[in-house]
């Protein structure tokens, strides 16, 4: 095995924005795809009298059968962050079939519980519909659309394993080729099978459902067959000196491994979860211009949490990479690189929103009433942006360098120590979105002093590729 000579330098300006623009193109792919998904269904309002469906009920389901599915990507993620810290270690070392061996690890748990969630899916499809979307026939168009939406969860588990393990060797091309193939083939499907098309009959809410499967099902066998792929160029290598053999049976102690370091990636989203969803039932008890206000910031912070999480994720890769080649020093300089990038980025972000808050917000709503709320929550979320953008970068150094307990117990940590008693605190105060985002302020600036002192130590850089993982030496 022999160290890659390119894992040991500087990867300069040109990897880190490759490797970031091409994680950015995967992130934004997806809620693009879903803005046609939606504006599709939207249109079966006008086809009521054909479909059957009562005004607003087919987008309504979809909105409450989305947000089920959603949560099973975003609580799968632990698949693409971990696999990446693991597989970019060995990419550094310059052992390659090690590194897609992390991957295919992280298949076989996608496959299983991906197995789970389909089954546990439809069954409990009725209830979650009724729980939150009431009973009647939102409730039951959101189960019909569920039960068969359930049925790509395998494919979306695998397609994060996939991102995972081709972040971790720097494969900037395939994963865009995959995304863009899967989520092309659902845009073309999506109105044909809704709407009906020659000999297509129309299936109105379920076709969405329909279309969503067979996209993540060519996703999935897209990124299994790049596993194929690799298990042959390995035994074509494997004659030669530094090669290795490629297996891509299940192997016990690769996948314990794995599922020890997403335990503490599925603590530390269920904390980001369990403060978001509090912040949006607090703001919904101020009213309707209140959480109208909230939810419009909201999800611009959302949207600068994608383009900053581009910026971590290559972190993730160069850094494990960097440790992998056991050179602390060029995990340290690219540390202090996406650490500079990000605070440009969020310094400009935050000039730009600053500028725009006259404007901006009357894109979203014409409602005076809303815009009249919107800058109790627009001011800290400007604030934010170079704070946010810091954190960021260093949550990817650390989770580049597998060190994933110690951001579970900062979040939890955070969460539990600031945002969620300031958002509660709010409600019992009257103190509305302001309280709600000092909130969010004191959540980042308290995760921001901690990264910033861990980053400083040395106890994340850990060399070697043994200690990306949840019990490495020195790592808690």
């Amino acid at each position: 095995m022999t160290t890659r000579p390119d894992a040991a330098t500087d990867p300069g300006a040109r990897r880190v924005l490759a490797l970031a623009s091409s994680a950015l193109v995967v992130l934004v792919a997806e809620p693009l795809y879903l803005l046609v998904d939606t504006a599709v269904v939207g249109h079966l309002d006008g086809a009521s009298a054909a479909t059957g469906y009562q005004p607003g009920v087919p987008l309504a389901g979809l909105a409450v059968g989305g947000v089920v599915l959603a949560q099973v990507a975003s609580l799968g993620t632990f698949l693409a962050y971990g696999t990446t810290a693991r597989a970019a270690r060995h990419h550094g070392a310059g052992d390659r079939p090690a590194a897609v061996a992390e991957g295919v690890a992280a298949t076989w748990i996608a496959l299983l519980v991906g197995a789970v969630v389909v089954l546990a899916g439809w069954l409990a499809a009725p209830w979650i519909a009724q729980v939150l979307g009431g009973e009647g026939p939102v409730a039951d168009a959101a189960t019909g659309w569920l039960r068969i939406a359930v049925w790509g969860a395998p494919g979306i588990l695998v397609a994060l394993a996939g991102h995972g393990w081709m972040r971790g060797v720097q494969d900037t091309r395939r994963p865009i080729v995959v995304v863009l193939a899967g989520n092309g083939l659902s845009a073309v499907l999506c109105p044909v099978l809704v709407h009906g098309a020659g000999p297509v009959p129309a299936l109105g809410l379920e076709g969405s459902a329909w279309a969503n499967v067979a996209a993540q099902a060519v996703v999935g066998v897209l990124f299994v067959g790049a596993l194929v792929r690799e298990r042959r160029h390995a035994a074509q290598r494997s004659g030669r000196a530094g090669g290795g053999s490629l297996s891509l049976r299940p192997v016990p102690s690769a996948m314990r491994a794995q599922l020890g370091l997403g335990r503490d990636l599925l603590l530390r989203s269920a904390a980001f979860q369990a403060c978001f969803l509090s912040a949006t039932a607090v703001a919904a008890r101020f009213g309707a211009p209140s959480v109208a206000a909230h939810q419009i910031v909201l999800q611009l912070w959302m949207f600068m949490v994608t383009v900053l999480d581009a910026l971590a994720i290559a972190a993730q890769s160069l850094v494990g990479a960097a440790l992998g080649a056991a050179s602390v020093a060029t995990a340290r300089r690219v540390a202090g690189r996406v650490t500079r990038y990000g605070l440009v980025l969020g310094v400009l972000a935050g000039v730009v929103f600053a500028a725009t808050a006259g404007v901006l917000p009357g894109v979203f709503t014409p409602d005076g009433a809303v815009r009249e709320v919107v800058p109790q929550a627009w001011w800290f979320f400007v604030a934010l942006q170079p704070v946010a953008a810091y954190v960021f970068a260093l949550d990817g150094v650390l989770l580049g360098a597998g060190d994933a307990a110690y951001l579970r117990r900062i979040t939890v940590g955070s969460a539990l120590g600031a945002f969620l008693p300031m958002i509660w605190l709010s409600l019992a105060l009257d103190w509305g979105l302001v309280g709600i985002w000092a909130g969010l302020s004191l959540f980042i600036a308290a995760r921001a002093v901690a990264v910033g002192l861990r980053v400083r130590g040395e106890g994340w850089a850990v060399t070697g590729t043994g200690p990306a993982g949840p019990r490495g030496a020195r790592q808690s």
